[in-house]
């Protein structure tokens, strides 16, 4: 715990995301946006752990995240997402999805574009609960059950699925550049095909038995058939989107709703998960096994977590330990990353070795030296 700087904030944080750096740097991150919910005034913030002269220590910071700017945000921040490295989206729960610049020079933030009542029923806003981005196109989904398409560049909306659930939208990514997965509220998950003119799923999976609303998706950096989902029971659910229609594992993460699951974007042996119980979880395969995960069987196999400090090294990919559902040699290992905590843990990023969290105890969690 010792490499985690708290910086409190006097505001609930929902979102917490890294601003992306170049894929051909080894730079780690060093700016970050938060988004708030549930306050008198919510707002948008950049925030920086970079040496802006206000330190002369060693290693360049003192590590306590420093505010650049920060700007008024019409209703709680539902999803935050870059575009790119001045521009980020947000979700509101007025149904709003805005973009805004990020002027570093300035340090100033201003509007570029605002689709106001994007998501609406019929004499009401409804909550836009989840974007995607791949610039310039933007995905969001809502409460409304409804997937819309915009692009950065045009004022206007590009597509509209109005129909695409009856339930609500909760999380959405995508799978390729022409594909999208949604998950609902009644444990479904649905592909969507851009290319097809259907307002139908291509396909639907879904969870047997009790159907547990599903919060939030990643997709696999490198496999893109294969899936982690988690819900309002704390269980973490990995998919084979082209095996069959239920989880090829589940495993007990947490004892409350799992608001985000994230693969580690460069070194998918890893991965992580925060929830409602006020844990952020650090998942890591020790698999030493060359099988490929396929072919090692294992659907639907519970296993359990335990905190345990993760080994180094493992290099064998996560998705080996997971599809093979087998936790009796050890292959997993997770690690609570957060002193002990009360209130839910909202949102999380991992970027290099650049670990973020927010939480309704209105603090900042950074962790600049996570071993992956």
């Amino acid at each position: 715990m010792e490499n985690i700087n708290a910086k409190y904030v006097s505001q609930k944080i929902s979102k917490t995301r890294w601003r992306l750096v170049s894929q051909s740097s080894l730079q780690q991150p060093d700016i970050f946006a938060t988004g708030s919910w549930d306050n008198e005034v919510n707002k948008i913030s950049f925030w920086s752990i970079g040496n802006h002269g206000s330190s002369d220590m060693d290693d360049g910071f003192d590590g306590d995240p420093q505010l650049l700017c920060e700007y008024k945000h019409d209703g709680d921040v539902l999803d935050l997402q870059f575009l790119d490295q001045d521009r980020i989206v947000t979700t509101s729960s007025t149904g709003a999805v805005t973009i805004f610049r990020h002027h570093q020079n300035s340090q100033t933030i201003s509007v570029s574009q605002r689709w106001p009542r994007a998501h609406h029923y019929p004499c009401d806003n409804a909550p836009c609960t989840d974007v995607v981005c791949s610039s310039p196109e933007i995905v969001t989904v809502g409460e409304d059950g409804k997937i819309i398409v915009f692009r950065a560049d045009q004022e206007g909306v590009i597509r509209v699925i109005e129909n695409a659930d009856s339930s609500t939208i909760h999380a959405v990514t995508y799978l390729r550049t022409t594909e999208i997965l949604t998950v609902n509220s009644i444990g479904q998950l649905k592909l969507w095909d851009f290319r097809q003119q259907s307002n139908a799923p291509s396909q639907i999976l879904s969870l047997s038995g009790d159907r547990v609303p599903l919060h939030c998706v990643d997709r696999h950096p490198n496999q893109q058939h294969i899936v982690a989902t988690g819900g309002q029971d704390g269980m973490l659910c990995v998919w084979d989107v082209r095996q069959g229609s239920t989880p090829f594992s589940i495993m007990e993460a947490h004892s409350a709703e799992m608001w985000e699951v994230h693969f580690h974007p460069t070194n998918p042996d890893h991965l992580f998960t925060c929830s409602e119980d006020g844990s952020l979880l650090h998942w890591e395969t020790s698999t030493h096994s060359d099988m490929p995960s396929f072919l090692q069987g294992g659907r639907n196999n519970s296993m359990t977590s335990r905190s345990a400090m993760a080994p180094a090294g493992g290099n064998q990919s996560l998705i080996n330990a997971w599809l093979s559902g087998d936790s009796s040699k050890g292959r997993l290992e997770t690690t609570h990353m957060l002193p002990s905590q009360t209130l839910s843990v909202n949102s999380l990023d991992v970027l290099g070795q650049c670990l973020v969290c927010g939480t309704d105890g209105e603090a900042i969690f950074v962790n600049r030296q996570v071993p992956v």
